[in-house]
């Protein structure tokens, strides 16, 4: 935080860390610093990378986006013991900015069920931990972990501790979402105005949505002096979830008046971020999702269309530019054009290069051979279809599945394989899908156990694109994959392919993803 602004409130992302903790939204590298990029282009002070020390795999992510992204500080997160910090510090060391976020538990319920240490104990811990980090990079945050249920006269021992061993930023984290807005104001107002030091370090407030309230204590954190918030695109996290960035940030904006107070977010990148990270973690946005839900912008009541029809303040408090979400609903077919179809992308709020553009427009003139119309929901599908699409040998050349109430369906695949070889199979199922699967599954010789099989309309109409998300297991390991056309059981077949291509590059690396638990900050 700038001293020369003191109105200005830091958003911290965490969706690559906490967010990706999630259950079902683990990304792989190319996605992370995919969403990392986004996350830059969205504004965002900090980027929360990940935890390094979790895994090969996430110390490799934290790596790349510290040397590829540039703007925001990049974070890494760190227990407070010597290996978690090397392992953190050699992650982010690269980056333009880098940062060392370290934490240790507070509470009488962690210290005594978790950690089996004394308050000293935990005092000598946190600033050694500090020192040790501030020892390597300049940036050091600090999380009291459970800092909400932690004793107020040793919550504020703690933090004045480590600002007095170089913390630049202590964070006072809700972790498991049992605070109310006006005991956390206290909280904040009580250490502002008690701790040594506190003049010179910025406060930062990590809430939980456990009991709904994330956004509510983070805003009332705000109003008892912290100036930097941690959230999640999508309010995606652990359990419940974290505070949702895009309620957080518009809540300021749309009440600067209240607070008094303002962020670097552009707000017109809200709703296309939102969006990528849902194609991302094929978790789908609820459609009454405060700001970027489909409903978030929608009258159907006729006493509302009555008065929005007379002036939008009627019923609306922000517009659907404001968030990047436009409320028209272009139609488009087999006779638009490229322009047509460059204007109508950035009106949904995506910016393309003509690479992308090329890809998009090629996928969408197929499209418009299959479809009469194409809607906002079809355009947006087809610019987010991965652009870092799992690297493996495999791909469809052919699908052909009979089905018949009366007996099992069949289905025959055609594969070409990164060799140029053509593999055909064709096997029986369950159903249209199973059979599908299963012969996927012959003739490429992975064979997963499916855990978890979910198809939405990602438009409307009986011949609307239908997005496929498969959940697999195999050896041990949880794989994800996800497509979409409008065919739903072509999109199934696809998204399994993406998983035996990701099981296929696990295979050639050798991954490791260790075993070291995820932080619950």
């Amino acid at each position: 935080m700038s001293k020369r602004d003191p109105n200005r409130v830091l958003i911290f992302d965490t969706t690559l860390r906490d967010g990706e903790q999630s259950p079902g939204c683990s990304m792989t590298q190319p996605e992370k610093l995919r969403m990392a990029k986004a996350l830059a282009e969205l504004g965002v002070d900090v980027i929360e990378a990940g935890f390094p020390i979790a895994s090969r795999g996430d110390w490799e992510a934290v790596h790349e986006i510290a040397k590829e992204v540039r703007g925001p500080i990049i974070a890494g997160l760190a227990r407070c013991n010597r290996e978690d910090i090397d392992k953190a510090w050699s992650a982010v060391r690269v980056a333009e900015r880098p940062r060392i976020h370290v934490f240790l538990a507070t509470s009488a319920i962690h210290r005594e069920h978790k950690l089996g240490m004394a308050k000293e104990e935990i005092i000598h811990a946190a600033v050694e931990g500090v020192k040790y980090a501030r020892s390597l990079c300049e940036d050091i945050e600090f999380s009291p972990e459970d800092a909400s249920r932690t004793e107020l006269e040793f919550l504020r021992e703690v933090v004045e501790a480590v600002i007095t061993a170089g913390a630049t930023t202590v964070n006072i984290p809700d972790t498991v979402g049992y605070t109310v807005p006006e005991e956390f104001h206290e909280v904040f107002s009580y250490l502002k105005q008690n701790v040594r030091g506190a003049e010179n370090v910025t406060f930062s407030v990590h809430c939980h949505n456990d009991l709904g309230l994330a956004v509510a204590n983070s805003l009332a954190a705000i109003r008892g002096g912290a100036r930097q918030v941690e959230c999640t695109i999508n309010g995606i996290g652990e359990r419940a979830g974290n505070a949702s960035l895009e309620e957080l940030t518009m809540a300021l904006k749309v009440r600067e008046g209240i607070y008094g107070l303002h962020t670097g977010i552009d707000g017109k990148r809200l709703f296309p971020t939102s969006r990528l990270l849902s194609s991302i973690t094929g978790m789908p946005i609820p459609r009454n999702k405060a700001i970027v839900g489909e409903n978030a912008f929608a009258h159907e009541s006729g006493i509302h269309q009555h008065g929005m029809l007379k002036h939008h303040t009627t019923y609306e408090i922000m517009r659907p530019h404001d968030v990047g979400m436009s409320r028209t609903n272009l139609v488009l077919g087999k006779h638009s054009g490229r322009a047509a179809l460059r204007e109508r992308i950035k009106e949904l709020g995506f910016e393309l290069s003509d690479t992308e553009l090329t890809r998009v427009f090629n996928d969408f003139k197929a499209l418009a051979d299959k479809k009469k119309e194409l809607f906002d929901g079809d355009i947006e599908a087809l610019v987010l279809k991965s652009e870092v699409e799992t690297a493996g040998p495999w791909s469809l050349e052919n699908l052909h599945v009979v089905s018949d109430s009366s007996k099992f369906a069949t289905g025959r695949v055609v594969l070409r394989h990164a060799d140029a070889r053509i593999v055909t199979h064709e096997s029986s199922g369950d159903g249209p899908v199973d059979a599908a699967l299963k012969a996927i599954e012959q003739a490429t010789g992975v064979f997963a156990k499916l855990r978890k099989f979910e198809v939405r309309s990602v438009t409307v109409g009986e011949d609307a694109q239908g997005e496929a998300v498969l959940t697999c297991e195999y050896n041990g390991r949880t794989y994800r994959g996800t497509s979409v056309t409008t065919d739903i059981v072509e999109s199934s077949a696809r998204a399994f392919i993406e998983i035996v291509n990701a099981i296929e590059s696990s295979r050639r690396r050798g991954a490791d993803l260790g075993d070291v638990p995820a932080a619950a900050v």
